[in-house]
């Protein structure tokens, strides 16, 4: 049985990427929608479903709940201990893997057609009925704690925390959602119980499914899973009020290479300038070592080995940041730099050549993505939590290439923020000092 799945695997992975995904939405006997791709070429079905909410709905005084209930997730359910459960998946050739983020709960589920009904009931019991069993909590909590006590310790983890602090002010995703030290420490398993209630709720859920299943098995399986749940779960947080004051903050920390983060106000997934900010964030600083950040800070100055940038439109709030990480004593250059690249393609704008080579790697990798039923089903639900469109695959090329050199060089203008730039820094930067 191990082997026939391993051999599916790797028939899934050699498939070409899909010139057109023909995606049907589904609605269940009980009222459940979902996205469905029918692939019957192989016995295999990648299943998504994802709550949203997310870490954000940790109650108050429980930071971490959510992160560490969902790591108990897989540790027993119903009659199966954690080991008996291991064991169960092992039998069925399948996987669930649970994973958590600010705004979701995401299960991914593969399985054998042979094997779906036990997959699935197996699946209803681990949503129905979690053990959260005492021993698993302490061991996985050792392990969360553990993590945590190692980010105190990364530049790199000071400088987010550090950076979310200042820019989400008192909402939730100003403070790590694995929680802290003692906030972990302190929950109980009345805490894990609530966290689970209050996520995985019906009036969250969205589901993807790709591979061997047809829109009536995919129905029956909805309302297996979801059916029963709880109705409504706990309330999602209001949109976060961002605080961006421009400047530097430097954050004291001995280590021979300062990490910089830097931030400045976003734009929303559903903004009609979308695509041009996703265009520009490219040539600024997403598009490898073609960016003009990685051309400026690297290539010319050889102040770094990477900078990049990248949009971050989250549920409840959108921002706009990059990293760079240099010397202590190169730093202050690198930090300058990055602050007269922003400058520059907000009074310049960018290229034709630069739009036009965006275009064509962004709308030529874009079919790259579909290399599989796994990342097929992750995208479909990822369409619905952002309100995308189900014509959206045929469509998102088009949307790309038809963003003109005016209107982007419109866009940057307006929307780039020299002097509104937020600079995080943890190290022992050489001249440069906390202005804010």
């Amino acid at each position: 049985m191990k082997r026939l799945f391993a051999c599916v695997i790797a028939l899934i992975i050699a498939l070409p990427a899909w010139a057109e995904v023909k995606i049907k939405e589904v609605t269940s006997p009980g009222g459940q929608n979902a996205w469905l791709v029918e692939d019957h070429s192989i016995p295999f079905t990648a299943l998504e479903i994802w709550f949203q909410g997310g870490t954000s709905l940790d109650a108050p005084g429980k930071r971490g709940a959510t992160y560490l209930m969902t790591g108990l997730i897989e540790e027993g359910a119903g009659d199966l201990d954690a080991r008996a459960y291991a064991r169960r998946l092992e039998e069925l050739a399948a996987s669930f893997d649970f994973d958590v983020t600010d705004d979701t709960l995401s299960i991914s589920t593969r399985f054998l057609t042979e094997n779906r009904d036990q997959v699935i009931e197996l699946l209803r019991t681990t949503l129905h009925a979690p053990r959260f069993d005492q021993d698993a909590i302490d061991r996985v909590r050792a392990q969360v704690i553990s993590g945590l006590k190692s980010d105190e310790t990364d530049p790199n983890s000071i400088a987010g925390a550090s950076l979310s602090a200042a820019v989400y002010g008192e909402h939730p995703y100003a403070t790590e959602g694995k929680g802290t030290i003692e906030s972990v420490s302190a929950l109980t398993r009345d805490d894990i119980v609530a966290a689970f209630d209050g996520t995985v709720a019906r009036d969250r859920v969205f589901v993807g499914a790709v591979g061997d299943i047809t829109p009536e098995e995919l129905g029956a399986v909805l309302d297996t899973l979801l059916a029963d749940l709880p109705e409504t779960g706990a309330p999602i947080p209001d949109k976060a009020k961002i605080s961006i004051p421009g400047g530097v903050e430097v954050v004291d920390f001995d280590t021979p290479q300062s990490v910089a983060l830097f931030v400045q106000q976003g734009i929303d997934r559903d903004d009609p300038n979308f695509f041009a900010a996703y265009i520009l964030n490219h040539i600024i600083g997403g598009g490898g070592f073609e960016s003009r950040l990685m051309q400026e800070v690297r290539e010319k100055r050889g102040l770094t080995y990477g900078v990049y940038s990248y949009l971050l439109p989250k549920d409840l709030a959108s921002i706009y940041m990059g990293s760079v990480a240099s010397a202590n004593d190169k730093i202050a250059e690198a930090v300058s730099v990055v602050r007269e690249v922003w400058a520059d393609v907000a009074a310049n704008g960018v290229t034709a050549r630069e739009l036009e080579d965006a275009k064509t790697y962004l709308t030529g990798a874009y079919p790259l993505r579909f290399d599989g039923n796994g990342r097929i089903a992750n995208i479909l639900v990822g369409m619905q939590v952002q309100g995308l469109p189900i014509e959206y695959i045929a469509t998102r090329n088009d949307q790309v290439n038809a963003v003109t050199l005016e209107e982007i060089n419109a866009f940057a203008a307006d929307f780039l923020d020299p002097e509104g730039l937020s600079f995080t820094v943890v190290g022992k930067p050489v001249g440069l000092d906390s202005t804010n």
